[in-house]
C-alpha cells in the first residue's frame, strides 16, 4: 500500500509499504478521507515531539472495514452509555466506519479514576498513519472508540470525529447557556468548531484572529462579531465596541476559548472576560512555556481557568451524536482536498495561511477514490 511519510520539516515522501493484516481484536480501515489538522501542520513545519520522524503521519480519517481481527467487537460500553450502532452484531467487512486514533488502557491509575483522557498510556498507543490507503486499528480502539457511519454522511464529514472530540472535551462541565457571550481567540479549524458547537449552545460569539481569511469563514459560519487580533503580547482588538477590562472597566464575555498555543495570547485572554467568567485553554503552548497572571483579578473577579487536553471516550460518544444528527454543518470547514500523491501540496497551502482544513484522498488502482 502507499502511505505518506513526514521525513523531516517540510519533507513529505510516499512510501510502499506493506499491507498489515488484522491481528485478535484488530480493523483494517480503507482510508476513505482523512483531513488535515494543526497538529499535523506544527510537524510539517518544525516537528513534534509525539511524531517522530521519519514516520506516517496523519489522523482524523474514515473508512471502510477491509479486514477484521478474530473477536474484534465495536465501541465497548465502557463509560456507562450505551452503543447506539452496535448492538449484537460484529463489524464486518465493506462496513463504513468512522472512528479516532486513541483510547485509554482501563488500567492505570488516572483510568480507575476515570480521568481516560489522562490516562498514562494513550499517548504511547495511539495510531497514526491516516495519510494512506489503509490503516490497522489495535484492538483497545476498536473496543471504544470506532463507530459505523451513519448512511448517507459524506465520509469527509464523519473524519472529524477526532478533532470534535477534542472541543466537546473542552466545553464539557461548562454551562453554556442561550444569550450568554464567548470570545474564541484563534480561528483555526479547531477555534471553527468552537464556534460551530458554542453556537448549537445558543451563544452569541466573537472570533478573532489575524488571518482576514478565517474571519470571512468565522462570519459565514454565524460568528456575531469578528477582529483582527494582535498577537504581539496584546489581547485582540474586539470589534463592537468592546473594550479589555481594565480598572473600572468593562469586559463582556463570559466564556473566552484560547485556541492559539501562544504564551503570550493566553496572558492576554483573560482580560475579556466579565467578573466570574471562565477562561479555556485549549491552544498547547511550546514545551517548558510560562505563563502569568494578575493574582487579584483571580482572586477578586473570581476567574476560573481551565487546561483541557484530548478526550474521552464519553466525548467521542457525543461527538458522533452530534456529526450524526448533522447539526453543524463540518464539512464547511473544508478549503478543498487532494489525493494522496499530492498531500504536500495541502501542507504547503497551510504553510502559507490558505484554507481550513484539506480532505486528503487515497489512491487505489484504478486512481484516487470518490467520496461517497
Amino acid at each position: 500500500m502507499q502511505a505518506a511519510f513526514l521525513s523531516a520539516p517540510g519533507r513529505i515522501e510516499l512510501r510502499e509499504v506493506p499491507t498489515p493484516s488484522p491481528k485478535k481484536g484488530e480493523l483494517l480501515i480503507k482510508v476513505k478521507a482523512a483531513l488535515t489538522c494543526g497538529t499535523d501542520l506544527k510537524a510539517y513545519l518544525r516537528g513534534h515531539s509525539l511524531l517522530p520522524m521519519p514516520g506516517p503521519f496523519g489522523h482524523e480519517f474514515s473508512g471502510v472495514i477491509a479486514g477484521v481481527g478474530r473477536g474484534a467487537k465495536l465501541a465497548a460500553d465502557i463509560v456507562g452509555a450505551r452503543s447506539p450502532i452496535v448492538g449484537a452484531r460484529s463489524p464486518k467487512e465493506g462496513d463504513e466506519v468512522m472512528a479516532v486514533h486513541t483510547a485509554p488502557c482501563l488500567k492505570c491509575a488516572y483510568c480507575k479514576k476515570g480521568l481516560y483522557n489522562l490516562c498514562l498510556n494513550i499517548m504511547q498507543t495511539k495510531v497514526t498513519g491516516a495519510f494512506s490507503e489503509y490503516i490497522l486499528l489495535p484492538a483497545h480502539i476498536v473496543r471504544q472508540n470506532v463507530f459505523h457511519k451513519p448512511r448517507g454522511l459524506p465520509f469527509e464529514e464523519a473524519a472529524f470525529l477526532e478533532p470534535l472530540s477534542c472541543v466537546v472535551h473542552g466545553m464539557a462541565g461548562l454551562n453554556v447557556e442561550k444569550g450568554q457571550c464567548a470570545l474564541v481567540i484563534g480561528g483555526g479549524p479547531i477555534g471553527q468548531m468552537h464556534l460551530l458547537l458554542l453556537k448549537e449552545k445558543g451563544a452569541s460569539v466573537t472570533v478573532s484572529d489575524i488571518h482576514r481569511g478565517r474571519l470571512k469563514t468565522a462570519k459565514a459560519l454565524g460568528a456575531k462579531g469578528v477582529s483582527p487580533a494582535s498577537l504581539g503580547g496584546r489581547a485582540p482588538n474586539i470589534a463592537g465596541g468592546r473594550a479589555p477590562i481594565i480598572a473600572g472597566g468593562r469586559a463582556p464575555f463570559d466564556y473566552v476559548f484560547e485556541c492559539t498555543g501562544l504564551p503570550q495570547v493566553w496572558e492576554a485572554s483573560v482580560n475579556y472576560l466579565r467578573r466570574g467568567g471562565t477562561l479555556t485553554l485549549f491552544g498547547g503552548c511550546p514545551k517548558g512555556a510560562r505563563v502569568s497572571y494578575d493574582a487579584g483579578r483571580l482572586h477578586y473577579d473570581e476567574i476560573t481557568l481551565r487546561g483541557v487536553f484530548h478526550y474521552t471516550p464519553s466525548d467521542v460518544q457525543a461527538a458522533y451524536e452530534l456529526i450524526k444528527g448533522k447539526r453543524l454543518g463540518l464539512s464547511r470547514l473544508l478549503s478543498g482536498s487532494y489525493p494522496l500523491r499530492e498531500v504536500g501540496k495541502a501542507f504547503k497551502r497551510l504553510a502559507r495561511g490558505e484554507g481550513i482544513k484539506y480532505a486528503i484522498l487515497p489512491i487505489g488502482p484504478e486512481g484516487p477514490d470518490k467520496l461517497k
